[in-house]
């Protein structure tokens, strides 16, 4: 039998169950209530897929303009390095919109409206015939990527139930990455323009399905359309009781029925909430995700280790891919912290690791030296074994975000904000996110130069440490716990689910 969050009684605990279900009931819950859930699921993510094609676009792309015969679109490294950027600030522009749209057209309509700058994004690049085409439609589908991000993972958990929500919660990071396999696999077989036609088709498919899906029953109970949240909510849960449910949820809705002012963010059960998911998004950027992907081929160039930028985007697509697997399937059985512990442990040493091979970097042979080759064979084979460091420390880094800070720190920004605040906040935490993801990408080529490779590995190494800190400290456990549960605890004020 699940434990109750807190072994308390009191008005503050009624939504918490005792009563265990029966292995049948179990059984009927995995079989016929979860599957509807997951078809609504693989529609709102759809717009995680097109957000990690989006993401990636440049990667074929920027080669391809560096050699194009049209001045009108032939790009310095000036404008390739805006036009790979300028994606992060649109992202920050969709999760600044988000604020706004999560909560005033709901979830579901919010993530069916950014298919609409994603549209108009790729077909810009698709008939691009100057740099402005070229930016303005990258930045409309950074747009379209940071709304995405800041709704689906509300609208996933607010109708996933408890006994899968971890491993729905996955799902969005799961599919941005296959959405990057993707247009890495096409790019081996499409022009540059037909790239960003391929693009168009998930976001007609995420438009199709979703409009036969249902709206986040918490959302519309929150907008009194009481009749119509238990129509959404006896959908997804197919032929099973959900009378019990509905009333949890209802009562929590009632207990907030008006938005929350910035007067009443200052109290502690809104704020320590708010302030966790933000402080995650923040950390995980910090960790260097977002340059190394970036920046990879620079990297490995930087540290001896030459590869086709081909087998270097497969080798890191299916490493990524692989951990979001193992996330998917363990978040539910080994809960969310232990994850993020073994991920940040996992990230610090792969950071540390490529900080210090930089640093001793120059006490090896170059990888040119003739007289290595000629007179040192031995020594030879070994400088080619120490070569591959850099690349297995930073396929280790790839699979520690993937399998925990990646994932798990969207799950819980949608799982720990209250009901309330949950629009604003999700868009504020897209807003930093992406912000922070803008300022690392443009200044680390500049920190590499003014300070060397190793110290932004060396500083990525020690936010990975204050990660640690900031789990063990900071972070609460929402394994089998409902969105009501989650939102009780800060109510009270406890650090932990424990005594």
């Amino acid at each position: 039998m699940q434990e109750p969050l807190l072994r308390a009684e009191g008005l503050d605990y009624d939504t918490f169950p005792e009563t265990p279900a029966s292995p049948g009931e179990r059984t009927r819950t995995g079989a016929l209530q979860n599957r509807r859930v997951f078809l609504a699921t693989f529609a709102a993510v759809l717009g995680n897929f097109s957000f990690g094609y989006a993401l990636v676009y440049t990667s074929p792309v920027i080669p391809a303009l560096n050699l194009s015969s049209d001045p009108a679109l032939h790009l310095n490294k000036i404008q390739a390095s805006w036009f790979g950027s300028v994606f992060t600030l649109g992202a920050a522009a969709g999760g600044l919109s988000a604020m706004v749209l999560s909560d005033l057209l709901g979830r579901k309509l919010s993530i069916m409206f950014s298919a609409v700058p994603s549209a108009v994004g790729y077909a810009l690049m698709a008939g691009a015939q100057g740099l402005w085409m070229l930016l303005l439609g990258r930045m409309l589908t950074g747009f379209a990527g940071g709304l995405t991000a800041a709704c689906i993972p509300v609208y996933v958990s607010e109708i996933a139930p408890p006994g899968v929500r971890g491993a729905l919660g996955a799902t969005p990071q799961l599919m941005a990455v296959f959405g990057s396999l993707s247009l890495y696999a096409l790019g081996l077989l499409l022009p540059w323009r037909w790239l960003a036609v391929a693009g168009e088709g998930p976001v007609l498919i995420m438009i199709l399905l979703l409009s036969f899906m249902p709206n986040s029953p918490r959302f519309l109970l929150s907008r009194g359309r009481d009749d119509e949240a238990l129509r959404a909510l006896s959908w997804l849960r197919s032929d099973s009781d959900i009378h019990w449910e509905f009333e949890q949820i209802q009562e929590n809705v009632q207990r907030q029925s008006s938005r929350v002012s910035w007067a009443e963010v200052r109290d502690p059960h809104v704020f320590r909430p708010i302030l966790i998911a933000v402080l995650m998004r923040f950390l995980q950027q910090l960790t260097g995700i977002t340059p190394i992907l970036v920046y990879l081929q620079t990297i490995f160039d930087s540290t001896s280790v030459v590869l086709p930028s081909q087998q270097d985007a497969a080798i890191v697509g299916a490493v990524r891919l692989l951990s979001v697997l193992i996330a998917a399937v363990t978040m539910d059985l080994a809960g969310r912290k232990v994850l993020l512990y073994v991920s940040a442990s996992i990230m610090f040493v792969a950071n540390l690791t490529l900080g210090l091979y930089v640093h001793f970097d120059s006490k090896t042979p170059t990888p040119n030296s003739t007289v290595g080759l000629e007179v040192l064979p031995m020594v030879d084979t070994a400088f080619n074994y120490l070569t591959l460091i850099p690349l297995l420390a930073t396929m280790l880094f790839i699979m520690g975000y993937a399998m925990g800070w990646g994932p798990i720190t969207w799950l819980l920004m949608s799982e720990v904000l209250p009901l309330r605040a949950r629009g604003v906040a999700s868009g504020l935490c897209v807003l930093v996110s992406w912000l922070t993801a803008f300022v690392l990408t443009m200044y680390f080529l500049q920190a590499v130069n003014t300070f060397g490779l190793q110290v932004p590995f060396f500083f990525f190494a020690a936010i990975c440490l204050l990660s640690l800190l900031f789990t063990g400290c900071c972070v609460p456990e929402t394994k089998g716990r409902s969105l009501e549960q989650i939102e009780a605890f800060f109510h009270t004020g406890r650090r932990s689910f424990r005594h």
